[in-house]
């Protein structure tokens, strides 16, 4: 299936390494040029290098998201390389692990500022670029926890909920542009963050990390772990011409994690 996606311009949030490095390459191998965003510097740019050693075009972009005022530069490096930005693919990291009650309030706000603010203003800024070509796609990765909300994962479970509600509101604004808005809930994909999460539980329950993995695998119906290349596949094909009449969805990646229907 072709896709429809040579030439096309895609920003990725978090490529440096997990789910966004998986999301990157799969974006590059269909013909787009791909900027990587990271923290990270070492990250970014061996994410790049893996792109452009298969033949890809990719650029890197150290970049904090909590930085507000660094939208507009890192955006017009993109702009000045590959020109506006088709595809933003926005995949944040997580919040640290923590129950509901009693966190900080500086707490939440830093975590809301980096996780959901920047998110928006970032959508904001390249929207007119796409609402120009009357095409686009804004993707947004999330967490089986805003269908299901997983234990000690209170600001995960609420921040990343935020963003299905500004993602399907948004969808209706833009479809008529030619633009799409979509969501997707990873379940339980084998990345560094997972395997964090997985030894902070096998931590607090005095218990070892292979067992708790080993018992969260067997909860999956598949029964095992997602790799990232198996939830990259899925981006890529919400970003792809294909999908056109996909919009306003929250899309599960997650083996039949999820109990509900």
């Amino acid at each position: 299936m072709d896709l429809g996606l040579h030439g096309r311009t895609a920003l990725v949030l978090g490529g440096g390494g997990g789910l966004g490095r998986a999301i990157a390459a799969s974006l590059a191998r269909e013909g787009a040029r791909v900027a990587v965003a990271g923290r990270t510097a070492a990250n970014v740019e061996a994410s790049v290098a893996d792109i452009v050693a298969a033949g890809g075009e990719a650029m890197p972009l150290v970049w904090d998201l909590s930085d507000l005022s660094a939208i507009e530069a890192q955006v017009a490096a993109v702009e000045a390389r590959f020109g506006s930005v088709d595809i933003l693919v926005n995949n944040t990291g997580g919040p640290p692990p923590t129950p509901a009650a009693g966190q900080p309030s500086e707490l939440w706000a830093r975590n809301f500022q980096a996780m959901v603010l920047s998110v928006i203003a970032l959508t904001d800024r390249v929207l007119p670029g796409m609402r120009a070509k009357t095409w686009g796609r804004i993707i947004t990765t999330t967490s089986s926890g805003v269908v299901t909300p997983i234990p000690n994962l209170a600001m995960s479970n609420a921040l990343r909920l935020s963003l299905v509600g500004w993602s399907k509101t948004l969808a209706r604004e833009v479809a008529k542009d030619g633009i799409t808005v979509n969501a997707v809930a990873p379940g339980r994909i084998a990345t560094d963050r997972v395997a964090f999460l997985d030894k902070a539980k096998a931590d607090r329950e005095q218990r070892a990390a292979a067992d708790v993995a080993a018992e969260s695998a067997a909860a999956i119906p598949m029964g095992r772990y997602g790799a990232p290349e198996e939830f990259a596949a899925v981006v890529t094909f919400l970003a792809g011409a294909p999908a056109s009449y996909v919009t306003g969805s929250l899309v599960r990646v997650d083996g039949g994690l999820i109990p509900s229907i």
